[in-house]
């Protein structure tokens, strides 16, 4: 058993290092998340800074977009040429995306100071590729309402998973301490 730990410790160390970091910012972000009552509908801020972030992209456009909040859940509606196209609520804001993002590069990481660079600049590139991905998508749903289910469930979470997919590549073979120990 001692014998193969140390054969596979890089990977325990890993996976501790990932179990860890999401757990620990999984509970953080719960515990923001109880500070709003789900049953009078308020809406947490970050949810509704993404939403009018999306409306502000979907606004460069078009001038008939708006954004208002949700009668009945917590939630911002955005409304495109006079129609509710979409609704944001806690689960589009991008957050458990960055917290699994940020896990990962933490578990491979490097020296401290480019680890958490590294993880800002992502958090922040997701981000902004998520108030995009709200945008399009609310264009996509009002001109083929038809494919919604395909678009909301399929296509465009492929966009932002994708792009966790193609940041974690990035860190792996050019920042890491796997890839320097990987060039020598």
């Amino acid at each position: 058993m001692k014998n193969s730990f140390s054969q596979h410790k890089i990977f325990f160390t890993f996976l501790a290092k990932f179990v860890l970091f999401y757990i620990a910012f999984s509970v953080l972000y719960t515990l923001y998340l109880n500070q709003f009552d789900a049953k009078r509908n308020e809406l947490d801020g970050f949810t509704h800074l993404v939403a009018s972030q999306s409306v502000r992209i979907m606004g460069f456009f078009t001038e008939d977009v708006k954004m208002q909040p949700h009668v009945f859940q917590p939630a911002e509606q955005i409304i495109y040429h006079g129609k509710n196209v979409a609704r944001v609520v806690e689960g589009c804001n991008g957050l458990s995306v960055m917290i699994l993002f940020a896990a990962f590069i933490f578990a491979f990481s490097a020296q401290w100071k480019k680890t958490v660079i590294y993880i800002l600049l992502g958090i922040f590139l997701l981000h902004i590729l998520n108030c995009f991905r709200i945008a399009f998508l609310c264009f996509a749903l009002y001109h083929y309402k038809q494919y919604g289910t395909l678009l909301h469930g399929t296509i465009f979470p492929l966009i932002i998973y994708g792009a966790v997919f193609l940041l974690w590549i990035l860190w792996v073979t050019k920042f890491s301490d796997y890839a320097r120990k990987s060039a020598t």
